[in-house]
């Protein structure tokens, strides 16, 4: 830590905000909104500030629940995707979708597709690395008729049935690591290890971030985390930025800084999760140089 005296240097990191799945969906909403008003179904990105943003354009948020008044209106598909009930649903309801499903993710989706049929045909297993609820595993389960076996550690296996083929992948933003410890652990419990398919559909834009965060944090005195609290993303990059750097703080928006987090520091790092916007972070370096009164 400095000793106050010298210029505070705040630094954004180049490497965090919006990854190209989000950047897509926003791009999509945006265009759209220009005939209108258009609904998305849940949050088109899991942080309040910029929800609220592209509310003031004409989007509102929405739940399943909706749909059935929606008839006639256009509903958006966020970049977590859908399963396919829901774009029956719209079909039947006479909705206009407008998907803007991440194409990594959609990507996924149809190997999902995929490996159930394989699976199916061999009485086998589909092993999906997942959060449960999150919103890309729902969809990603809807693609398996609902019969994914989902797995968020290892205490989780105990479900999977080692003596029958396996197919094991992983939600796109899941950790590298976990994923490669329980593929392993699959591995080694299978009564038949040829019968195991390991698939790695962890996104590499998001999963490269672990350790360019890494070390990014190890290089500034004091750390500012910026997501929303809905971001299973933003949950784990906090996480890493802990390990490299004791010194770091998790807010959701500017309002939430505090003073004395800044004494005595020299330089101050600002990153986010990859549901954090610009414009965001650039407003929260703005508060730290003018709490610190050094700008």
């Amino acid at each position: 830590m400095g000793t106050g005296n010298k210029t505070i240097h705040v630094e954004i990191d180049g490497k965090s905000g919006f990854c190209f799945g989000v950047v897509n969906a926003i791009s999509r909403a945006e265009s759209s909104l220009a005939a209108g008003e258009v609904y998305s179904l849940g949050d088109i990105v899991h942080n309040g500030l910029e929800v609220r943003r592209l509310e003031a354009l004409g989007l509102h948020a929405v739940g399943y629940d909706d749909l059935e008044r929606l008839s006639g209106k256009r509903v958006l598909i966020r970049a977590h995707g859908e399963p396919p009930s829901t774009y029956a649903k719209a079909a039947s309801l006479g909705i206009d979708v407008i998907d803007a499903t991440c194409p990594v993710v959609a990507k996924l989706q149809r190997l999902v597709a995929a490996a159930y049929a394989e699976m199916s045909a061999c009485g086998g297993q589909v092993v999906i690395l997942g959060k449960r609820g999150h919103a890309e595993v729902v969809g990603l389960a809807g693609h398996a008729d609902g019969r994914a076996i989902i797995v968020e550690n290892e205490a989780d296996l105990d479900a999977v049935d080692f003596a029958r083929p396996i197919y094991f992948l992983a939600q796109t933003t899941q950790s590298l690591t976990l994923f490669g410890r329980l593929a392993d652990i699959i591995c080694n419990r299978a009564q038949y290890p040829d019968n195991v398919t390991i698939r790695d559909t962890i996104c590499r834009q998001v999963s490269s971030r672990e350790a360019m965060l890494r070390e990014f944090a190890a290089r500034f005195d004091v750390v500012v985390f910026v997501c929303g609290r809905k971001s299973s993303n933003g949950k784990v990059l906090y996480g890493v930025c802990c390990e490299a750097n004791p010194h770091c703080y998790n807010i959701e928006d500017a309002n939430e800084l505090q003073p004395q987090w800044f004494e005595g520091c020299d330089t101050v790092g600002i990153c986010g999760a990859t549901s954090t916007p610009q414009w965001l972070m650039e407003e929260v370096a703005e508060e730290v140089r003018r709490m610190s009164g050094r700008e």
